[in-house]
């Protein structure tokens, strides 16, 4: 009976980890904008944008969810100077 049980958590242990981090990759992230009022939300774009910024403000990256509030209040001022559509030009041929 304990030869079992143990057997069941220490396999839930190993397997919990791998679940959750698989789970995040299919989640994207919210942020909320206190400035516009706004939500922006993190995906591949929004992290290709966060580059850009962190680009010309020369700062190294660190993950936008470890910046402290004031760091992300610039961030969210300098996208909405920066649509998606300034930042990507999409050529069409």
């Amino acid at each position: 009976m304990y030869r079992s049980l143990s057997v069941f958590l220490l396999s839930a242990c190993l397997f919990l980890p791998v679940a959750l981090k698989a789970d995040d990759h299919h989640n994207d992230r919210r942020y909320y904008d206190r400035d516009h009022k706004d939500y922006h939300t993190w995906n591949n774009q929004e992290d290709k944008a966060y580059r850009v910024y962190l680009g010309e403000q020369h700062r190294d990256y660190r993950e936008f969810n470890r910046e402290n509030r004031t760091r992300q209040t610039e961030y969210f001022r300098w996208r909405h100077e920066h649509p998606d559509n300034v930042l990507f030009k999409v050529e069409v041929r």
